[in-house]
Formats: C-alpha cells, sequence, structure tokens
C-alpha cells in the first residue's frame, strides 16, 4: 500500500516540476510587487490566498519552484495576480 503512495507521490511531484504558475502579489506600500513561480496550481494557491484573506491564516505563505518561502502579512495584501500554467522549456529552440 505504501509504495503505491510513494510511486503516486513522485509522479505529483514530477508533474509539478514540469508545470508553473506565475504569481504576482501587490503589497500595500511598497513600490514592488512581489513575483515568484509556484509548483502549486492555480486553484491551490486560490484557495491560499482565500483563506489569508478570511482571517483563517495571519499570512500568505507560498513556496517558490526553487523551494524558497515567500510570507505577506495577510492584511497588507494589496492583491494577487495568478497567471496561466505554463509548461517549462528546455533546451535552445526558436521562441
Amino acid at each position: 500500500m505504501w509504495a503505491g503512495y510513494g510511486a503516486v507521490h513522485r509522479a505529483q511531484t514530477d508533474r509539478r516540476r514540469d508545470i508553473a504558475v506565475e504569481v504576482k502579489i501587490g503589497v500595500q506600500h511598497t513600490p514592488r510587487e512581489i513575483v515568484l513561480e509556484s509548483g502549486l496550481s492555480a486553484e491551490e494557491v486560490e484557495s491560499a490566498v482565500g483563506e489569508a484573506l478570511t482571517g483563517k491564516a495571519p499570512l500568505l505563505s507560498l513556496t517558490d519552484d526553487k523551494g524558497r518561502k515567500v510570507l505577506v502579512p495577510a492584511d497588507r495584501i494589496a492583491y494577487v495576480e495568478i497567471g496561466e500554467p505554463a509548461t517549462r522549456r528546455v533546451g535552445f529552440g526558436a521562441l
């Protein structure tokens, strides 16, 4: 039973490495926005933002595709822009 779980977990992790969602967070009284690429789906990012804005979590906590954690106080969020999932390109090709 656990062997199957490991295979499923690895498949989900591999899938998330191939697809990235760009997230832009505007913070009140700050001239620059925070931009990160997350391995989470757009729905998962939206859920995390919703929990922070409804007061269920004091911080918006997201992890980028390199493993760095971004924490933003929920009461300082001005806006959140969630981009479309994009597959990562590998190699040298014509754009």
